[in-house]
């Protein structure tokens, strides 16, 4: 019996080893290992998102806890050799065998491995690393500061070993920055001046009143398993850490964006790069997943503009305000007193109270025109006052994939009179309810997909949608009156600008100031919001284009359906089709939905039928 046993533990064995070495190393099984292998060799590569996917922090495999990602120049270059690969390695299953939902997913990753190639074999290293918007100069330490784990004492280890390999990643960082200057891919210089800037208010206070310190000492008592002298001799090794390594990193990242400053111009648009139209073709398509060509977009958003503008005039005629010229009344609409919030921090509070009002208020109302809702809960946060200078008027961070962390609606209070009352409404449905906590906790949640599915990321499907659930807020009533209609008209005015601006600055050749000029006098925006922006666009070139084609290619796959289905159609099942079916390319969204009116079709049908 014995033998017997070591028998068939040997021929299990062999048979593990010959069902796990193509796996590993070679072309997998199923397309659905191959998935896997791609996702969880990825996550392994990257530290920083096994900790925000939260799917090993309660359990012993934390052994990514206290590291960072490597952002030296040679990873980079290893990501685009493995995507490379990637590539060649899907397109060896065939694709016709494959039952409806794997064609899809082979489908969605092989767009997204495609895109990624071909910016990577083309334009490599010509984005900008370190900008005011982002990069590891404000992203580590928000990082740190909202996501991080804080609970255990073994977390507060692995925050402080996080913070003291700071250090090194900054000097990756700054090696990206000198392979890309070689490249003549150099940041205009306001970029530069914007991130010195933040950098050496980071870096002012002494050690221990830094914000890392500062956030570590506010949570020191709350953390479970460490008495006070454990957790004083851990705040002193964080103080150290900050001191001795983060600081003079700082130091030499300031340097370095100095020279590079020093070395630049005011040319603000892409343009200016070598093959630099190339570059902007392929941002576009990668932002919009689509071919539209710059001049189409630009013409496009020309019409958006037009359209929406008549709309608010009838508006602004009726409540007796100015429409010529047409900023004029949305500015006397935003002094007024009224729809104020205020000034301090009782301001600020009165700004995240309405918010989660209004994103109450609208999850109530959602539950006639969604199905399928998320799970996960969201709160309504204050965006870091470090990076608040140079962040938008509010973003959202999705929840954990736990379930544990729940999704953020951050919301930047730098200056309270920035925040107008006829706005607040529509930016809650983009970012909280139903925009992007709907689409992206929904997404996280999905079952029955491979894994990639429930986390790859498509700017034109993500903002496209909460665009639309700007739009649906206003067709469904979710306004109480003219001025809040005025506030969503104006939110989906801004995004039609966006197209003309992105386009003018990159394509078209625009200086800053022109796009600043133009925004303002066609949006009523306040001048200090518009320069934020428009320095968003010049740093992140496309991005903004995808929030207008995106909703409109939802909208005009809404209204097939419904001419398709005529009574038949069901508004909350078109959306549940939408959702559940994960972030996907324009494309891939339209063969969805036509398969999906099909569908419906034929079961109608069958029904009449029988």
């Amino acid at each position: 019996m014995k033998r017997v046993l070591l028998w068939i533990l040997a021929v299990l064995m062999a048979g593990a080893v010959v069902f796990a070495v193509p796996v590993l190393f070679f072309k997998p099984w199923t397309p659905d290992l191959f998935y896997a292998r791609i996702f969880f060799s990825f996550a392994l590569r990257h530290p920083l998102l096994l900790t925000q996917m939260g799917i090993f922090e309660n359990t012993p495999f934390r052994w990514y806890a206290d590291e960072l990602d490597d952002m030296s120049p040679a990873a980079e270059r290893r990501e685009a050799r493995l995507l490379a690969d990637n590539l060649t390695m899907l397109r060896r299953y065939d694709r016709s065998k494959m039952a409806r939902p794997a064609a899809l997913s082979a489908d969605v990753l092989d767009w997204f491995l495609e895109d990624q190639n071909r910016a990577f074999s083309k334009f490599e290293f010509y984005d900008y690393p370190v900008n005011q918007m982002f990069g590891v100069q404000n992203e580590l330490p928000t990082f740190l500061l909202s996501t991080q784990p804080l609970k255990a004492a073994r977390d507060a280890k692995a925050y402080i070993g996080r913070v003291s390999k700071i250090g090194r990643a900054i000097d990756q960082s700054i090696e990206g920055l000198t392979v890309r200057e070689e490249k003549g891919v150099i940041p205009p210089r306001f970029v530069l001046e914007r991130v010195v800037k933040e950098m050496n208010g980071f870096v002012a206070p002494p050690a221990d009143s830094n914000v890392l310190v500062a956030h570590f000492r506010a949570r020191l008592d709350s953390i479970q398993g460490l008495d006070r002298k454990a957790g004083e001799a851990l705040l002193a090794k964080l103080t150290s850490a900050v001191d001795g390594a983060v600081y003079p990193a700082y130091r030499r990242m300031i340097a370095k964006c100095e020279a590079l400053a020093a070395k630049t111009n005011d040319d603000d648009g892409v343009w200016k790069l070598p093959n630099g139209d190339a570059y902007y073709d392929q941002m576009l398509r990668h932002h919009t997943t689509s071919d539209l060509p710059a001049d189409s977009i630009h013409a496009l958003g020309l019409r958006e503009m037009a359209r929406i503008q008549a709309d608010m005039r009838v508006l602004l005629k009726e409540k007796g305000l100015p429409t010529e010229p047409f900023a004029a009344g949305l500015h006397r609409l935003r002094e007024d007193p009224r729809y104020s919030y205020g000034e301090g921090d009782s301001a600020r509070e009165k700004i995240i109270a309405r918010y989660q009002q209004v994103l109450d208020e609208a999850s109530e109302r959602c539950e006639t025109l969604f199905g399928v809702q998320p799970k996960a809960k969201l709160e309504v946060k204050r965006v870091p006052a470090f990076k608040e200078a140079g962040t938008p008027a509010a973003y959202y961070g999705g929840p954990s994939l736990d379930g544990v962390r729940p999704g953020v609606f951050y919301v930047n209070l730098r200056d309270p009179k920035e925040t107008h009352r006829p706005d607040t409404r529509t930016l809650a449905y983009h970012e909280g309810v139903p925009g992007h906590h709907f689409q992206i906790s929904i997404q996280s949640e999905l079952k029955g997909v491979p894994f990639f599915r429930r986390v790859i990321p498509f700017t034109a499907y993500a903002e496209g949608w909460a665009l639309y659930a700007e739009r649906l807020a206003l067709e469904q009533g979710f306004h109480r009156d003219a001025e809040d209609s005025l506030g969503a008209m104006g939110a989906e005015l801004f995004r039609a600008v966006r197209l003309v601006v992105d386009t003018g600055i990159h394509r078209k050749r625009w200086t800053r100031q022109q796009a600043i000029d133009f925004m303002v006098a066609n949006t009523g925006m306040d001048s200090s919001e518009v320069v934020t922006e428009i320095e968003r666009y010049i740093v992140m070139p496309g991005q903004a284009c995808a929030y207008k084609v995106g909703q409109l290619e939802i909208l005009a796959l809404r209204d097939r359906a419904r001419e398709r289905l005529g009574p038949r159609f069901d508004l909350k099942k078109f959306h549940d089709v939408v959702l559940t079916s994960g972030a996907v390319p324009l494309t891939v969204l339209e063969k969805v939905v036509d398969g999906w009116i099909e569908e419906q079709a034929r079961s109608a049908g069958a029904k009449t039928t029988g």
